[in-house]
């Protein structure tokens, strides 16, 4: 009985592996509008890209959260070539996030602040699922529209990420 089981418990495992490496989330259309566009820092691309949705009109403000406490606005603003005008009306930097966790809070911190309703959420598609959940459980009244930067990650980084996604999942029970 109970090797059937822990059998039961691996296939489940290998079949949950297999869906979250297979099917990682996709981008979403510039069409798709929302009040803001929101991006946790930690990922190659996910910062052009929310820039990019920003640009495209796809929301009217871009909030960068987790970003390092050492880095300057200007020093940003010079990275991603954003101008001072996008700067002034449209870009805000967050400094209090370490990991996905706490960008979920300051994002909601942020987000109830302006009292907005819908989201942009731009990041790495293996890392769109956790970051996701850990959203829409702080947040369950905002509209969340998924934007996955594609990648290639390694065999590791999915194993690692598939992981800390079950554990997020079963921490919330």
């Amino acid at each position: 009985m109970i090797r059937r089981l822990i059998a039961a418990l691996v296939i489940v495992w290998l079949l949950g592996f297999a869906w979250f490496a297979a099917a990682l989330p996709q981008p979403a259309p510039p069409s798709v509008k929302t009040d803001v566009i929101v991006v946790p820092t930690g990922g190659g691309g996910r910062i052009d890209r929310g820039l990019a949705m920003l640009r495209a009109h796809a929301a009217g403000k871009l909030f960068v959260s987790g970003v390092d406490r050492e880095v300057r606005p200007r020093e940003f603003a010079a990275q991603y070539k954003v101008t001072p005008a996008e700067m002034a009306c449209c870009v805000v930097l967050g400094f209090a996030a370490l990991d996905t966790r706490g960008n979920a809070l300051e994002t909601a911190s942020w987000i109830e602040s302006g009292h907005f309703r819908s989201l942009r959420l731009v990041t790495s598609d293996w890392h769109m699922r956790r970051s996701a959940g850990e959203l829409e459980e702080v947040l369950p009244k905002v509209r969340l529209v998924e934007d996955a930067v594609p990648s290639e990650p390694s065999l590791k980084t999915l194993f690692l990420e598939y992981h800390k996604l079950l554990a997020s999942w079963l921490g919330r029970l």
